[in-house]
């Protein structure tokens, strides 16, 4: 299923290698907020120490405007990591250009060297090759461990493997090991649960999974838009217009694989504070909109997720960062841990979910790529991966 080199396949002892990382973490107080996307390199990392490698890092964090912005700054990421490696780890604060260059000359095997925010560059999202050549003279070798910059051809993610050899780290092999095989061949039954505000953001990944899985379980905003477009009233609730003729479409080309919610939880605002009203699906009445798909939705996708052989989970049943309308969201989280299906999970709300729940553990393979995830399940080629050295 995965035929790009990683590194187990070169020979990285007394070479300099450029590593593009996925550091784009949520930064609090000065320090990092939360370091999953850290912890996820650290096994690549430790590898190319572990093989005498000088390891050079880069990474994109925030959105800058093209130039440098304090806030965006991976001096606490460089900071957290000597924390995390228990070893010295410098930084240089920029990612091209002389310092970069001196930072990296004298970079000796073993040790570890953290470039600033490569998106200090309006180049970098262009994916302009001089500021590609500028990082690959850097370093001797490639390795791309972001598999949430995957989807995007940039110069740090793309542009580079024009004047490096690249390969793959152990992260972006397993991402897409889980991923890939979950779309090419995955066990049946398949079961797919879709949610999230929009079925506009997940068109071209509900028509592929229309074709692989077995039975796609939807909540989340964009039921409400099939629930309109099989005629309901929605009241208040959140329907993208635009798209009702697309989901009568969906809901035609399905033949009984989508199954939607058989009851809802209201609010008669969008807040925590909300009064909260059950009702069996129907029309939702005037002053309420949906926020949770109900309890007894939750059973009857329970049952179907529980028989399942591989399942896959992108987007939230509900408004879960509101508790009154975050039980939706938690009873399929349980549902998909206490099953015994294979378990992928992907999309930043669904892992925050499943995280704030506790049972991450239980998860076979949590994603680290919100957009990546989404085009591998879609069944798309990432240019960032492309890119890499075939085996």
């Amino acid at each position: 299923m995965f035929n790009k080199k990683t590194i187990r396949d070169i020979d990285v002892a007394n070479k300099k290698v450029l590593v593009r990382v996925d550091f784009n973490v949520p930064l609090k107080d000065g320090g990092v907020g939360d370091d999953t996307r850290i912890r996820a390199a650290l096994p690549t990392i430790t590898y190319l120490l572990d093989h005498h490698a000088a390891v050079i890092l880069c990474s994109h964090l925030g959105r800058p405007k093209g130039g440098p912005e304090e806030k965006y700054s991976l001096k606490p990421v460089a900071t957290h990591l000597e924390v995390l490696l228990g070893r010295k780890v410098d930084f240089a604060s920029d990612c091209i250009g002389a310092e970069a260059a001196a930072a990296a000359k004298n970079l000796q095997p073993g040790n570890v060297l953290v470039l600033e925010n490569t998106r200090f560059h309006a180049e970098e999202e262009k994916n302009d090759l001089e500021m590609a050549k500028q990082l690959a003279s850097l370093a001797d070798v490639f390795v791309n461990d972001a598999f949430g910059t995957a989807h995007r051809a940039h110069a740090s993610t793309e542009g580079v493997t024009h004047f490096l050899p690249g390969v793959a780290g152990f992260l972006l092999e397993k991402e897409i090991r889980y991923l890939g095989q979950a779309v090419a061949d995955p066990q049946h039954p398949f079961v797919a649960i879709m949610g999230g505000a929009k079925i506009s953001d997940k068109i071209g990944v509900i028509r592929n999974l229309l074709k692989k899985a077995d039975t796609i379980l939807i909540g989340g905003g964009m039921a409400n838009t099939f629930l309109k477009a099989k005629g309901l009233e929605l009241a208040d609730s959140l329907v993208e217009a635009d798209s009702l003729p697309l989901a009568a479409e969906l809901l035609k080309e399905a033949a009984g694989k989508i199954h939607l919610p058989v009851d809802l939880v209201l609010g008669d605002k969008f807040e925590a504070e909300a009064a909260v009203k059950n009702i069996v699906v129907g029309n939702v009445p005037a002053g309420w909109r949906v926020l949770d798909i109900g309890p007894q939705t939750v059973e009857v996708y329970a049952k179907v997720i529980n028989g399942a052989g591989t399942v896959v989970w992108n987007g939230p049943m509900g408004v879960f960062e509101f508790p009154n309308f975050a039980k939706g969201t938690y009873g399929i989280a349980k549902a998909v841990a206490d099953s015994k299906a294979v378990s992928i999970i992907g999309g930043g709300e669904s892992v925050a979910a499943i995280q704030q729940s506790g049972l991450a553990d239980k998860i076979t393979h949590i994603s680290t790529g919100g957009g990546a995830s989404l085009e591998m399940l879609e069944g798309l080629e990432l240019p960032g991966v492309a890119a890499l050295q075939d085996k």
